[in-house]
């Protein structure tokens, strides 16, 4: 088996969405699935509750708070592995075959960093167990994730959908060409229709860009079709999104134009949250 996807579970409420996608595209890509569920630090969320306390209490409470520590970093690693095994049991229930399920401990992004060693593509939820905290979390921790690592970030919606169609948002630069050698090399994106979308204004640049990217895919075998819309991002790719119904979509994190801004600024969050299909991106 040469491909292996890294699902990131927690227990929220996407962590079945991420578990069916990457059965799909553990399918499509022969590849295996690696599980990794992540826990907190110790007394990562715990605040100190003994700094106040009188000398004579505080050492009986300083006892009590360690055992309660104790304990209950003992039921998050019960849950931790009751999480992983669901998740095994739902893709196995699929036919594809799971190579790994992992518990770890330590701060988020550094600990799938040092556990993605040779994933071909990283899947995980939009949002975290931590549903009050889920436009902070899906803010700061995705951004920073797709930064640190090397490996392109399958981003699940809340829930799947059997895709048979893939809208590339296109704008010529470094990083949407390796986009679409990625996708013309992938098997995740054998048979599925192709949509190459570039938003800005209809020129020679952007039509031959379009051009260029349109031979790659059909030479790959892929059925491609291209759009060159005006507008904002976030707006003309959702619209896409509702047009074509059963899609993902493909981007680029980095970028030369207006695209750039949208990925990696203040709207990142906010299309990740408002787009109904997964989104792909890639470094």
């Amino acid at each position: 088996m040469t491909s292996i996807i890294l699902a990131l579970v927690d227990g929220s409420a996407y962590s079945k969405s991420v578990c069916d996608h990457a059965a799909w595209s553990a399918a499509r890509m022969e590849a295996g699935v690696d599980l990794l569920h992540v826990l907190d630090r110790p007394g990562a969320r715990n605040s100190d509750l003994s700094g106040a306390i009188t000398l004579g209490a505080r050492t009986a409470l300083l006892d009590e708070l360690a055992t309660l520590d104790e304990q209950r970093s003992k039921l998050l690693q019960q849950k931790g592995r009751a999480i992983l095994d669901d998740a095994r049991a739902i893709i196995e229930a699929t036919g594809q075959k799971v190579v790994g399920a992992h518990l770890r401990q330590g701060e988020f992004v550094e600990t799938v960093i040092e556990q993605e060693g040779s994933a071909s593509m990283i899947m995980i939820g939009k949002r975290g167990e931590e549903a009050d905290f889920a436009s902070l979390r899906l803010g700061a921790h995705l951004e920073r994730f797709i930064r640190a690592s090397h490996k392109p970030v399958f981003v699940a919606s809340r829930a799947f959908k059997p895709i048979d169609s893939v809208i590339v948002a296109y704008d010529g630069g470094a990083s949407s060409q390796r986009l679409v050698d990625h996708i013309a090399r992938n098997k995740l994106f054998a048979g599925l229709t192709i949509d190459v979308v570039t938003v800005g204004s209809r020129n020679r640049e952007t039509e031959k860009a379009q051009e260029n990217a349109k031979a790659i895919l059909e030479g790959a075998g892929l059925s491609v079709e291209t759009t060159i819309i005006a507008g904002q991002p976030e707006a003309v790719l959702a619209d896409r999104v509702e047009q074509n119904g059963a899609c993902l979509v493909a981007m680029g994190a980095y970028g030369h134009s207006r695209i750039r801004s949208f990925v990696l600024g203040s709207t990142t969050s906010e299309m990740l949250r408002s787009c109904k299909a997964p989104v792909v991106l890639m470094r």
